[in-house]
């Protein structure tokens, strides 16, 4: 097996995504990188990730790019609506919360929006999503109504309405659950009144 089969192999095994340091560890020459990206065998993602040009792009890539490159950030306001199909907005860029005083990551793409929450708001409500073998965080669907209205300033009160109407019409729907991350997001009274306008 030669030099950039066995490179193939092992990025294979790693659902088709490397970083540079990686590829490395694994025992892939940097020459042996440069000539399969020079050769369109892997494509350059962002600076120091590398995708296998014959794996399948899913509709995720932009979430699993930021997972890869930044595995603090959860996915968050209108990125984790769209994931979760609560909204008709189309995110431009990639929404992602990280904690306070957490080092601003550096990402040439997919472009990013960063929301600094405190250590409690942060961690509270995190799912692990397998995208395309990669471990992707993404606040559950009422921490992320919750979110909205936290920041309806920064997207637009009508993004929190439409999410909480999509949210009322789904089966995993509870006042509680939903008041309960209202509460942690200190949105609680803000929220309240038009949860009451649409039971």
């Amino acid at each position: 097996m030669n030099a950039i089969d066995h490179a193939i192999r092992i990025f294979e095994n790693h659902n088709g995504f490397l970083h540079t340091q990686q590829a490395i560890r694994f025992g892939i020459a940097p020459r042996t990188l440069y000539q399969m990206r020079d050769s369109g065998t892997i494509m350059r993602e962002s600076r120091g990730l590398y995708r296998l040009a014959s794996v399948d792009l899913s509709s995720n890539l932009d979430l699993v790019q930021v997972a890869m490159k930044i595995p603090k950030g959860v996915i968050c306001l209108i990125s984790a609506l769209s994931f979760q199909n609560l909204t008709t907005q189309i995110p431009h860029q990639v929404y992602i919360a990280l904690p306070n005083y957490s080092e601003k990551p550096r990402l040439e793409y997919p472009p990013i929006r960063i929301i600094w929450l405190s250590q409690k708001a942060y961690s509270a409500g995190i799912e692990d999503h397998n995208l395309d073998g990669i471990i992707v965080k993404i606040y559950r669907i009422e921490k992320t109504v919750a979110d909205c209205f936290k920041f309806r300033n920064k997207i637009g009160l009508d993004v929190a309405l439409e999410a909480l109407r999509e949210y009322r019409k789904s089966e995993a729907f509870s006042i509680e659950t939903l008041l309960n991350y209202a509460r942690i997001d200190r949105v609680e009274r803000v929220i309240k009144p038009y949860l009451e306008a649409i039971l």
